[in-house]
Order: C-alpha cells, then structure tokens, then sequence
C-alpha cells in the first residue's frame, strides 16, 4: 500500500498539521483513527500522508479540493471535540499551516527541464 495520497492535478488545499505529543496514548490512537475515517467521507477531501517518529514527533498533511471542502472540516462537531482534546491531552506543541498548492511534481525523476 503506497504512503503517498493520490492527488489530482493542482490546485488543491494542503492543511499541514505538525505536533508534539505529550507522553502516553491517553486515548489518542483511538481518536486519530476515528478522525482519519471521518475526513475519508468528508465531501472535498483527497488524501493524506502522515508520519511520527519514537519521540511523538508527528507531520500530517491533509488534502483538499477546495478552502470550502478544509473549512467544513475544520467545522465538523466530531473534529472540533478532537481538536479540544488534542490542546489539552495530547500535545505539547504544535503547529498548523493552510497553503494552496499551485504546482507538484514526482519523482525521483522529478520535474523535466
């Protein structure tokens, strides 16, 4: 099974989610699962591609057709009750950036000259 998501030709939505997480599960693996299946069914979503390492370093991106597709997310009553646990359980730090994506390219061929 291929980690890469199957993007479509830009432009699409990137919502790039990096965390820190505190020690100890506490309910997250559970929740992340439960989130992942939910914004598969979410209209407008296109994919993800996510890693952690031992230390509970973690980068998700999550792509979108659309900013409305990324906004109703963000919304969804499931997701905002995940959000609230994620700032005061799990995390320790992170981040969250928005940003259009305008051109991709492959590889290790890459783009062609």
């Amino acid at each position: 099974m291929s980690r890469f998501a199957p993007l479509p030709d830009p432009p699409y939505y990137a919502v790039i989610f990096t965390a820190q997480r505190r020690e100890g599960d506490l309910g997250y693996g559970m929740m992340a699962d439960r989130m992942m299946a939910l914004a598969e069914t979410q209209p407008g979503y296109i994919g993800v591609e996510s890693t952690r390492d031992t230390d509970g370093f973690g980068i998700t991106v999550s792509y979108w057709k659309d900013e409305a597709s990324l906004l109703a997310w963000k919304a969804e009553a499931e997701h905002l009750a995940a959000q609230t646990l994620g700032k005061t359980r799990w995390y320790a730090h992170y981040s969250l950036r928005v940003a259009k994506v305008e051109r991709a390219y492959d590889g290790p061929e890459g783009r062609e000259a």
